[in-house]
């Protein structure tokens, strides 16, 4: 079984506030575009389209089945959100995107991202995976769904939000998760 290393490089707008941190991108055949949560049937674009937009279809593309990449990116970069993953290479141990059979190999250097981001304040998790290598890595303990908890990396002291899966296997209508984020974004951003 080969190891896959990560297929993006961090996106770290130097104005970000919020860094949020998935588990590992799924595989490529998967994805509706080149950039965090890309697959087609994930929440994430939904959600922050209807809470920042009141249109969960707002970040989608029309008649297409993919995302809008370039107002994503300009959506992140106006609010202050930086995208990268808590693995940077891993093992699929079944053929599919679940973390479940996700084995991490080689976890993310968080605080070599920090570095980049001068005034990022927070850590936002989103999914049980990202927690347990968040929480294992810097030895703390994991918030419930929808709270933080104060962390340290490095020198730096940041809240660490644990968010529930935007992943469609997670089972939890839209408009329900989309709750648990309007409480961080609207403390954080």
């Amino acid at each position: 079984m080969s190891t896959e290393k990560h297929p993006l490089d961090p996106f770290l707008p130097t104005n970000a506030k919020v860094l949020m941190l998935g588990s590992f991108p799924p595989k490529q055949d998967r994805w509706s575009m080149e950039f965090f949560y890309p697959n087609w049937i994930n929440d994430m674009w939904r959600i922050i389209g209807l809470l920042f937009f009141n249109d969960k279809h707002y970040f989608e593309i029309k008649g297409e089945k993919r995302f809008n990449k370039a107002l994503i990116e300009e959506f992140c970069i106006n609010n202050g959100l930086a995208l990268y993953d808590t693995a940077c290479e891993v093992k699929r141990l079944k053929d599919n995107a679940s973390d479940k059979f996700l084995e991490v190999v080689s976890v993310t250097d968080i605080s070599e991202l920090l570095k980049q981001l001068p005034y990022c304040s927070a850590i936002v998790v989103t999914g049980q995976k990202a927690t347990d290598v968040i929480c294992q890595t810097y030895n703390c303990t994991a918030p419930s769904i929808g709270n933080f908890t104060n962390i340290q990396i490095s020198s730096k002291e940041l809240q660490l939000w644990r968010m529930p899966s935007t992943s469609r296997a997670y089972p939890m209508k839209l408009e329900n998760k989309a709750i648990y984020y309007k409480t961080m974004f609207e403390s954080l951003l």
